[in-house]
């Protein structure tokens, strides 16, 4: 079974260029009004409307720190904070902006014993 998280976007265009030139997502499917972009097993819609759904969280998993890093290298201008490790969680991971204002997540799990699906 697999699912698809699907967004409102004022934006499209610019929505699926940040999340495919940025981010490294790619098309999925596209639709009429809707780009479907993939990541790994991240599969996410992005629809053309009047309105921009800018609630919850994308995360984009990393297997290192080094791709964290990395992500953080190309998103240096929208990324809201450093690398960082986060104690709570045992992650590594910085929060960024997308064009729309919606919080974009990248990390990767400090415990050996995660395996990445």
């Amino acid at each position: 079974m697999s699912g698809i998280v699907f967004y409102a976007t004022e934006n499209h265009d610019a929505v699926v260029e940040f999340y495919r030139d940025r981010l490294g997502m790619e098309l999925w499917l596209e639709q009429p009004d809707c780009t479907i972009l993939e990541h790994g097993n991240l599969i996410v819609g992005f629809c053309d409307r009047d309105r921009t759904d800018d609630c919850g969280i994308v995360t984009f998993l990393y297997p290192d720190r080094a791709g964290v890093d990395a992500a953080h290298d190309r998103l240096a201008d929208v990324a809201r904070e450093e690398p960082h490790r986060n104690p709570t969680y045992d992650i590594y991971q910085f929060f960024a902006t997308d064009p729309d204002g919606r919080t974009v997540e990248c990390q990767t799990f400090l415990d050996d014993d995660v395996e990445l699906p």
